[in-house]
């Protein structure tokens, strides 16, 4: 149940900061307003909130785990929003991306 809780909020936080900073992106670069900024904005608090919600208790080991979860996160994210297609070398670093996050995160340790 852990390991399911963690990675739902590793969800949630991907789906926070990318989408977050996607708004950020759209408002300013796509010139769509500050409307935009500011919902990017609170977004990207809100990840910062979910990230604390994490259960292991190491502030290093969760931001280090995330930004497995972000890589991967973002090229689904262009993907469906954006059109984008990765290539192989993308897919395969996002592969590589998130059995870093497996080895960080739930790889047994002793207490």
């Amino acid at each position: 149940m852990r390991i399911a809780t963690s990675l739902a909020l590793f969800a949630l936080a991907a789906l926070a900061e990318i989408g977050g900073a996607w708004l950020v992106w759209q408002g300013v670069r796509e010139h769509r307003g500050w409307l935009w900024v500011g919902a990017g904005v609170v977004a990207l608090g809100l990840y910062g909130l979910v990230a604390t919600l994490q259960p292991d208790a190491h502030f290093g080991r969760i931001l280090a785990a995330y930004g497995g979860v972000f890589v991967a996160g973002s090229l689904a994210w262009a993907m469906v929003l954006d059109g984008f297609r990765p290539d192989r070398y993308d897919v395969v670093g996002a592969l590589v991306c998130l059995v870093g996050v497996a080895v960080i995160m739930y790889a047994p340790r002793s207490a």
